[in-house]
């Protein structure tokens, strides 16, 4: 199969193809969750070596499960971001993690002030994040940050859709009250 024909083959598709033998298909597979699986990594550890070696992890268990992989059972990404959030989780209990590097925001068209406030808002929201519980972090990162559905939010976590609404209103009213004395330093005016 060509290269092109391959990208456009659903997750579930590739791996089995990946679990006969297609480099190709790993290849695609991989171009395509590795930058999700990061992205979940790095919200919830905040740190870019430790997210980019869970990404390898999980990735690595993904071939590992795929020549036995039940393709009824679980779409291919659910079960990457259930990987995904237990390795973190792993890493955060093991480590005691605190909140570490942030990424500097790299735009060149807003001017240096609206560049500082928007990194100040970056560093503000990780650290109230690092703050939270760990599956209320879990839940508001898969929501907000990786923007999925409340029902695949579920099925990653292992949990009914009213726990994963409960967590993400709890966090969120934590989240507020923790980034409520900064408001005015953050750029944030009050709506009265």
């Amino acid at each position: 199969m060509a290269l092109d024909a391959s990208q456009s083959l659903p997750d579930d598709k590739l791996l089995a193809r990946f679990a006969q033998g297609d480099r190709i298909a790993a290849e695609i597979l991989t171009a395509r969750l590795a930058p999700l699986v990061f992205k979940q990594a790095f919200r919830m550890l905040s740190d870019r070596s430790e997210a980019e070696d869970v990404t390898q992890e999980s990735l690595l268990r993904l071939w590992r499960a795929a020549p036995d992989w039940d393709f009824n059972q679980a779409k291919v990404t659910t079960w990457l971001y259930r990987v995904t959030a237990n390795l973190c989780i792993d890493r955060i209990r093991k480590e005691k993690h605190s909140c570490g590097e942030v990424l500097e925001i790299a735009d060149a068209a807003p001017g240096m002030e609206h560049q500082l406030q928007t990194q100040a808002r970056a560093v503000a929201l990780q650290t109230a994040l690092q703050k939270l519980p760990e599956r209320q972090r879990q839940a508001m990162i898969l929501r907000h940050l990786q923007d999925l559905s409340n029902p695949e939010i579920s099925d990653i976590m292992e949990i009914s859709i009213e726990a994963v609404e409960s967590l993400i209103a709890r966090g969120k009213r934590t989240l507020a009250g923790a980034l409520a004395p900064q408001k005015k330093a953050l750029g944030f005016q009050d709506e009265q």
